[in-house]
């Protein structure tokens, strides 16, 4: 048998339980035929779930109770044994996992960039004044504000292709899509225009995959670890470091991007008010070594200028 280590058993049989929409299906997808391909003697199989997060869609996501409410359920799985491993979008896994799970694995991040998306304007410079645009992200909200106070932003919930299908159906004149989702389905075609991350700053993990486990399936550590991306894995434990300490959720307009140079880490984040009229921006650089530090230290430069007032302002 192929084993990654020769003292770790492969299991038999391993399950992933993935959410049911065709994003997060193809997520489960993609692990299994690397798993499979790793261990040829091993049955992989998915279990696919509906979560409390795929069932609210009349309501945005900061008031129902945020991201987590899409892995809630696989967790659920993961503890009475269900499954062997969840595989999440990142950008949804919330900052501190439950206790009795941990992230076994980062998988190799896809494009981190916002996508803009319209059938009848090729840029997001192109919108006329008023033009109402749709995203579900609190984030994109406030960075568009800010650059363009007199466009109409509306909520925009459901899976890729529901979003997509509203915007078809004319209910919005563009809509911001991660692009990562829409390359990983094929759908890149119908990205008019990348966001540089300069323009708006990605959110907090975006592109990559996590691996969730529960804490007492270590035996599960080694037999993963092939799949973690150590790049990947550096620059989002910083980009989360920084959420972290900031208590950001997706309640919270705020934003990170870290990329990996050699050793050393540069990472981007910002904190801003819904409409966008305060942002603040901070930038810094450090050792991969201590790349939860380095979000910390992001954090502090941002309190420093007042990103607590912000963030308190948007709790009361």
């Amino acid at each position: 048998m192929n084993n990654s280590s020769s003292h770790t058993p492969i299991p038999n049989k391993l399950v992933i339980a993935s959410r049911e929409s065709a994003l997060a299906m193809w997520q489960a997808r993609h692990i299994q035929s690397r798993l499979q391909a790793l261990y040829p003697q091993t049955e992989v199989s998915i279990l696919g779930m509906t979560t409390t997060g795929d069932q609210i869609l009349d309501t945005p996501l900061a008031k129902v109770g945020g991201k987590g409410l899409f892995v809630k359920e696989l967790e659920t799985a993961l503890a009475d044994g269900r499954a062997d491993l969840a595989v999440h979008s990142m950008k949804d896994v919330p900052m501190n996992l439950p206790e009795g799970f941990v992230l076994a694995a980062t998988g190799e991040r896809e494009d981190a960039r916002d996508a803009f998306v319209s059938n009848d304007f090729a840029t997001l410079e192109d919108l006329p004044a008023g033009s109402i645009v749709g995203t579900s992200s609190l984030r994109r909200q406030s960075q568009l504000q800010a650059r363009f106070p007199l466009l109409k932003i509306e909520s925009l919930r459901g899976n890729l292709q529901t979003r997509l299908r509203k915007l078809d159906e004319g209910q919005y004149a563009a809509i911001i899509l991660a692009a990562a989702g829409l390359i990983r389905l094929e759908l890149g075609h119908r990205i008019r225009q990348f966001i540089s991350p300069e323009q708006s700053i990605p959110a907090v993990g975006q592109g990559a995959l996590g691996i969730e486990i529960s804490s007492n399936r270590l035996d599960m550590i080694a037999v993963l670890a092939p799949l973690n991306h150590p790049d990947t894995q550096a620059c989002v434990e910083a980009e989360r470091g920084m959420s972290r300490a900031l208590a950001g959720s997706c309640t919270v307009p705020l934003g990170a991007y870290a990329i990996c140079a050699g050793d050393t880490i540069h990472i981007t984040g910002f904190v801003a008010s819904v409409d966008g009229k305060q942002m603040l921006v901070e930038k810094t650089s450090g050792s991969r070594d201590n790349a939860e530090a380095l979000g910390k230290a992001l954090a502090a430069q941002l309190v420093a200028k007042g990103a607590d007032k912000i963030l308190a302002a948007l709790d009361s």
